[in-house]
């Protein structure tokens, strides 16, 4: 079978099509501008092609399209399959019916995903559960991956709220890590996150599991408006006597990490597995691709590449980095995305930066998405506007060029730099 993907440089994308890759079908696929992702498929085999919206990078024979769901219907190689009269599927709708084929654990929230779905993919690969995994980050462990095909009938997926992507899904295990207020722009307030999701858990048969965060009051809502449930559910928190132990096996840092792999601890546990293994296999757990990433910069600074993009994120990092290097000087400079989020969490972003525990903040413009920006939003919202606002000496605006000089001319050997952002702000991290 030939398979196309439009917007094959996105991370759950790309995944998806070492899938299909795997099973022996000839895979295409575009993007935008080429990335590590697009130049990580290219040597898997997969035909790419830069600069989309070109109908000719639609094979003329393809038998199957997937689109990104940033993709719209006017994009010409969408229309394009259309003509040629190929299956044409949005990615949540592709993985969707794969939920239906696997037994499906999924990991939900608005924060925790990418990690908490990694570490339970490392446990069941240690306890020889043999799981193919579908993630959106890259792993060490799976080779520097976001995908890992198993034998077995067990299918690890992160499972995206935004544009309610996960209704598509239809697990046997579902995850909920933390529910906030985020992608606004799309569901307009937190009554209809809470609806999606309630929404999403009654996916569940009567052999589901539903493991939820219990010290999330919005999980509890949607817990006790579930009428009497014919799946199990079982709470997780902080209470717990393994979040002691927890904390001392984790080699990455953070209270939302313990949160995490409580979640996995659940789910390891609900899977038969024993405790030993899963701790061992959480101890040996290193991170995942710009989550709290680790590097030896230049000039003897240490360097943390991290994704986080929400308020509530950006301070969970910057709270972990100064436990960490508690008497470090720490740099951070942080790229808003989308003018969308910077507009709706704009009071959000204003507390955490004034509440922020390192010691210099530089905030750069913000990072457009293409396909979800509108004009009238973009003129009311700034870097420049939010940095007047968050009022402190230590918070500067600059653009990105501009930051990764006055940073090379000011950090020291010995300081500790945050580059933090989901835009093209990770570029900077090689620069030190």
């Amino acid at each position: 079978m030939k398979v196309h993907f439009i917007g094959i440089g996105g991370i759950g994308v790309s995944a998806l099509a070492q899938y299909y890759l795997s099973k022996g079908n000839e895979v295409s696929g575009s993007d935008l501008s080429s990335s590590e992702i697009t130049d990580f498929l290219k040597k898997l085999g997969v035909k790419i092609y830069i600069g989309a919206n070109f109908k000719k990078n639609v094979p003329s024979d393809a038998d199957l399209v997937i689109f990104s769901p940033a993709v719209k219907p006017k994009n010409p190689e969408y229309r394009q399959a259309k003509k040629i009269k190929a299956k044409i599927q949005s990615y949540p709708a592709a993985l969707g019916e794969l939920t239906k084929e696997y037994f499906t654990i999924a990991v939900s929230g608005t924060h925790g995903k990418s990690t908490t779905s990694s570490m339970i993919a490392l446990v069941l690969e240690k306890a020889g559960l043999d799981p193919t995994v579908i993630v959106g980050t890259k792993l060490k462990e799976f080779g520097g991956t976001n995908f890992r095909a198993g034998l077995s009938k067990i299918l690890v997926i992160e499972a995206d709220e935004h544009f309610a992507s996960f209704l598509n899904y239809w697990p046997k295990i579902i995850v909920l890590t933390n529910i906030e207020r985020d992608h606004l722009d799309y569901y307009k307030n937190l009554k209809n996150i809470l609806k999606s999701f309630k929404k999403y858990t009654s996916h569940l048969d009567k052999e589901g599991f539903l493991v939820a965060n219990e010290d999330d009051e919005n999980i509890l809502k949607i817990i006790s408006e579930i009428k009497e449930p014919v799946f199990q559910i079982e709470k997780y928190g902080l209470i717990q006597k393994e979040a002691k132990q927890l904390k001392k096996v984790l080699k990455i840092p953070g209270q939302h990490n313990i949160y995490n792999a409580l979640a996995v601890l659940t789910v390891a546990r609900f899977l038969h597995v024993p405790d030993d293994i899963t701790l061992k296999a959480l101890s040996e757990f290193r991170g995942t691709w710009r989550r709290f990433e680790i590097k030896k910069g230049k000039t003897g600074i240490t360097v943390v590449s991290d994704y986080g993009h929400h308020p509530t994120e950006v301070l969970a990092t910057l709270k972990a980095v100064r436990e960490k290097y508690e008497n470090k000087k720490i740099w951070c400079v942080f790229q808003p995305h989308q003018h969308q989020r910077t507009f709706y969490l704009f009071d959000d972003f204003v507390k955490v930066f004034r509440e922020s525990p390192v010691d210099n903040i530089i905030i750069t413009d913000i990072y457009e998405v293409a396909g979800r920006e509108t004009k009238k939003i973009n003129a009311k919202v700034s870097s420049k506007k939010l940095v007047k606002e968050i009022e402190k000496d230590n918070v500067l605006h600059m653009a990105q060029d501009k930051a990764e000089k006055y940073i090379k001319e000011n950090i020291k050997s010995g300081d500790v730099l945050v580059v933090m952002g989901a835009g093209d702000i990770y570029k900077l991290v090689d620069r030190f």
